[in-house]
């Protein structure tokens, strides 16, 4: 168990995916200046690649890959005093549970924190429920903690866990565009839209876009390459439309990849559906555009952004318009627009509550045990399924035949090394991308 008087905090961070890798590695740092960090990548589909992590950039003083069973154990045996858990819904109520059982009776154990790695425009409820039981569950901005306790008080729960701060990758240099756009970036989404017919019209506007104005550069911003997996399945890579697009994509428009906040400081127009790159950009001070072209719809996430004045269709972009974020709607989505005001702001400030919250329960004489909504008495048919997924009986035990892994394979180096397996990695990801969509579709006809 921590120490509570240890110089340097110690947090471990599991993540399941390279941006909820960003989201808590950054989120750690932001809530515990100066502590060390371990990284743990939860062993799944979306997994990241060495590649996806040096492109995200976040840190740490070790990194490795592993499976939620073991993460508990590792916890468990390891003095650490705070853990991030940045997953999706149902790993972080497996490792909750699983933790509740691995500390019941100690005196003391290490601070638990959750939350979402941006915009949250579905599966409010679900989601959030999943994540009750934390000590600390961030939101994003204001608007989010306000739902948030809404859904907690919804269902008679505690709300009392929910805490404002921001999301922790907004920053770099504000915008200083006069007036000129000399580069258009284009925010892809792996899922968002989904259909083929939809991903290639937005393409094709793109390099449209380019055409009209063969002053400006317009670049596709990609999250992935083909075969590598983001927080989202894409089963219609844009590097694949590209090649079948008619005419192609003109000299001025191309796939790039790269960091965000590298991306953004040559931007002088975003233009996304509905991805949190909007509000990157938007907190800069950048003109951002949320398409309209595909209709405003809850399945796009578009709808998140009403009352925001991004706004806005390609046939508007086309012919020179710049959107105006409207002022109030930014500040209750946690954004300052035109960047982080110096000498301390809203935004420098807005983790403070978070950061003071996590230090009282960090130094307290004893914290309670967790306690998540979820029981095998509240969801009887729910919670099991969840915790068997991650090798956990109702009770958070761990389930028969989830042994230690070899410690040979600990290290996420190695791993990269491990020729084979890649190779079966690359294999189940190629089924999980092509052959079970291809069946879904032959299911169709």
């Amino acid at each position: 168990m921590p120490s509570r008087t240890s110089s340097t905090p110690r947090v471990a961070v599991l993540a399941d995916s390279d941006t909820r890798w960003k989201w808590g590695a950054l989120t750690a740092y932001r809530i515990q200046p100066g502590a060390r960090l371990d990284g743990f990548l939860l062993r799944g589909r979306a997994t990241p690649t060495v590649r996806q992590l040096e492109e995200v950039g976040a840190r740490a003083a070790t990194l490795r890959e592993i499976r939620g069973v073991d993460f508990v154990r590792t916890v468990d045996r390891t003095q650490y005093d705070i853990v991030v858990l940045s997953c999706v819904g149902g790993a972080v109520q497996a490792m909750l549970h699983g933790l509740a059982r691995s500390w019941a009776g100690a005196d003391s154990r290490p601070v638990v924190v959750t939350g979402y790695v941006g915009v949250v425009y579905e599966k409010l409820a679900d989601g959030l429920l999943l994540r009750h039981g934390a000590d600390v569950v961030l939101a994003n901005s204001r608007h989010d903690a306000d739902r948030f306790r809404d859904v907690y008080r919804g269902v008679g729960a505690d709300g009392a866990a929910v805490v404002e701060c921001a999301l922790p990758f907004l920053g770099g240099a504000p915008h200083t565009g006069e007036g000129t756009v000399g580069t258009v970036v284009f925010a892809a989404q792996p899922s968002v839209p989904e259909s083929r017919a939809d991903r290639t019209y937005l393409l094709g506007r793109a390099a449209e876009h380019a055409r009209k104005h063969p002053d400006r550069e317009v670049l596709i911003k990609l999250r992935s390459k083909p075969g590598e997996h983001t927080t989202h399945i894409e089963e219609l890579p844009y590097q694949k439309l590209g090649t079948k697009l008619p005419g192609g994509l003109p000299a001025n428009c191309r796939l790039v990849y790269g960091n965000m906040g590298e991306v953004l400081d040559r931007t002088d127009l975003m233009v996304t559906v509905s991805s949190t790159a909007a509000l990157e950009s938007l907190h800069r001070g950048i003109p951002t555009a949320v398409l309209t072209d595909l209709g405003i719809r809850e399945a796009l996430g578009n709808h998140h952004f009403l009352g925001s004045g991004c706004l806005a269709s390609w046939d508007e972009l086309d012919a020179g318009h710049r959107p105006a974020p409207d002022p109030d709607w930014l500040a209750r989505q946690g954004v300052a627009a035109g960047g982080p005001p110096s000498g301390g702001g809203s935004y420098e400030s807005a983790f403070d509550a978070a950061r003071a919250k996590v230090t009282a329960l960090r130094t307290a004489d004893r914290l309670p045990p967790l306690a998540p909504y979820y029981t095998p008495r509240t969801a009887p048919g729910y919670l099991p399924q969840i915790l068997a997924r991650h090798g956990l009986d109702p009770h958070g035990e761990p389930l028969a035949g989830h042994t230690e892994p070899d410690a040979r394979t600990g290290g996420l180096r190695q791993v990269a090394r491990d020729t084979v397996r890649e190779a079966a990695r690359g294999a189940y990801r190629h089924g999980v991308q092509r052959v079970a969509p291809a069946i879904r579709r032959w299911g169709q006809l």
